[in-house]
């Protein structure tokens, strides 16, 4: 069983910088692929990005060249740091672990965490 749980939401202004991270208890996650998920009031949940074991990554078009993931196997932790935050990226913020190589599909995550709110303002 895997726990996780994200923090370093909150509120910050267009064009700032906001770190989250997920923490994940209960085993390691080393052998997994990391992903993170958005979804704000009234919409699906959306792909933002994820990196496999070997540190390869992948990206949402819509943050690229914003955002960066990382991970810290130790310490059993990802990052997500976003960079020029628009208002558009309001939305509530989860971590995910997925067995496959690269997904981009909620569903095929097995462990989520609990979310962490981001808000935008302009």
């Amino acid at each position: 069983q895997v726990q996780l749980v994200e923090s370093g939401g909150g509120l910050v202004q267009a064009g700032g910088s906001l770190r989250l991270s997920c923490a994940a208890s209960g085993r390691t996650f080393s052998p997994y692929t990391l992903g993170w998920f958005r979804q704000a009031p009234g919409k699906e949940r959306e792909f933002v990005c994820a990196i496999t074991s070997g540190g390869i990554t992948k990206f949402a078009d819509s943050v690229k060249g914003r955002f960066t993931i990382s991970r810290d196997n130790a310490r059993n932790t990802v990052y997500l740091q976003m960079n020029s935050l628009k208002p558009e990226d309001t939305a509530v913020y989860n971590c995910a672990v997925t067995s496959l190589f690269i997904a981009t599909i909620p569903g095929s995550y097995k462990y989520w965490g609990q979310g962490t709110q981001v808000t935008v303002s302009s």
